[in-house]
């Protein structure tokens, strides 16, 4: 039976949330350190490690809506969650322990499991938690308590290497550990015990029936265009804010620190993204988050050399910002999967996760090349390098924002008009 929206509710969206943060952890290194671990302690060619890097992404960019459309016939959610657990783990903690000797074969083989057992991880726990909300706040509320989660688990696979050893590998390989250790405990306390959720029965129909017959709901589509938008505009500051730290604001030693003020701001505004969303519609509540950035990143043009407080508040306003990012599009989708009568949670958080993974790779195929063609090249400090960068960081993306708002502001009513 369900709980109900009294003194058991707290609790439970804890026990779900809480997984969030192991699950985010062990995206980190797979983007940021793994590149440098396998191209400088392992000895592998970059050319060779960005090909199986590229190559690995786009399957598992690709297999995710297939993922999610398998997973609305096998197993719960909980069940299948806990089967792709063991695979992250042994994935991610050889991944970050590479034998001497490790190649290219270790890394792929490597990387296919951890990224086949993340993808089925998180898909699944995205629709258990639309499918265990009873009503749209209960909804927004462990949409929030999985994010908030998360972006700890953000900063903590970012600070753990380096608090743990003086080297990068062996501080990877104490993370990869303690990652081990940190995912047992929460499956512990997440799984066992808790309600399957709202599961409707999936129809028999192919996965290309399945999966187009998603993308054709009007409502999800229109939600899903947004979120598209938005989160390019929102990943390529994320893909040049190390270089705009290092050659515009020249703090470069501080990078760490503005990057966890801005996560742990994030982190913290959930709730007021929470409490905004129930007073004014999801909807509402997502464009003030978007008008924030917009003006948030109209001040990052006038940041300069040394101006270290003033974008750290600037990250601090980012990262409010954030957590209407994060927060109000899935509890949005939660929403439309709740009046939905067949059972496609799974597609549907399949073509989610597909498009959050090629906003990531749209963002850096975009920003990358435009600030090369502009002039900028990491290290440059001239005007002419430093003005590229700051339009590649701070005006495109503000461009990019404005236009993801407009288009929230013209199909918010698709979005949630069955919700009334």
């Amino acid at each position: 039976m369900m709980p109900t929206a009294k003194a058991p509710v707290p609790l439970f969206v804890l026990r779900y949330g809480l997984l969030g943060l192991p699950l985010a952890f062990a995206a980190l290194p797979i983007y940021v350190h793994v590149p440098k671990l396998y191209a400088e302690q392992a000895g592998l060619s970059l050319a060779l490690v960005g090909t199986i890097l590229l190559l690995t992404r786009i399957v598992d960019a690709l297999s995710d809506p297939l993922i999610g459309w398998v997973s609305d016939r096998f197993l719960s959610r909980r069940g299948l969650v806990a089967l792709a657990l063991p695979l992250l783990a042994v994935g991610l903690g050889g991944l970050l322990a590479p034998p001497p000797g490790a190649g290219g074969l270790w890394l792929a083989g490597l990387l296919v499991v951890v990224t086949f057992g993340y993808s089925v991880a998180t898909i699944n726990h995205g629709a258990w938690g639309a499918e265990l909300g009873e009503s749209s706040d209960m909804r927004t509320r462990l949409v929030a308590a999985r994010e908030g989660f998360g972006l700890f688990g953000v900063v903590l696979a970012a600070a753990l290497p380096g608090l743990l050893a003086t080297t990068l590998d062996a501080g990877l390989a104490r993370t990869g550990g303690v990652f081990v250790a940190v995912l047992g405990l929460v499956a512990l306390v997440s799984l066992p015990g808790m309600p399957a959720g709202r599961r409707p029965m999936a129809r028999p129909e192919s996965p290309w029936a399945a999966l187009r017959g998603v993308l054709a709901d009007r409502p999800f589509a229109a939600l899903l265009g947004v979120f598209a938008l938005n989160g390019i505009a929102a990943a390529v500051p994320a893909s040049t804010v190390l270089f705009f730290v290092a050659d515009v604001v020249r703090r470069e030693d501080l990078s760490g620190l503005f990057l966890a003020i801005y996560f742990l701001t994030g982190a913290a505004g959930l709730p007021v993204w929470v409490s905004l969303a129930r007073r004014v519609g999801k909807a509402r509540a997502w464009l003030g988050g978007m008008g924030l950035s917009v003006a948030v990143f109209a001040w990052a043009v006038l940041i300069g050399p040394g101006d270290t407080l003033a974008f750290g508040i600037l990250c601090a306003l980012s990262g409010l910002a954030l957590g209407a990012d994060l927060a109000l599009p899935p509890a949005l989708l939660a929403d439309q999967l709740a009046r939905r009568p067949e059972g496609r949670a799974g597609a549907c958080f399949g073509w989610w996760a597909f498009v959050t993974k090629a906003n990531l790779a749209l963002a850096a195929g975009l920003a990358l090349p435009l600030l090369g063609f502009l002039g900028y090249a990491p290290g440059a400090r001239d005007a002419a390098a430093t003005e590229a960068l700051t339009a590649v960081y701070a005006v495109l993306p503000l461009v990019l924002k404005l236009m993801a708002a407009s288009a929230l502001w013209r199909w918010r009513r698709i979005m949630e008009g069955e919700m009334q």
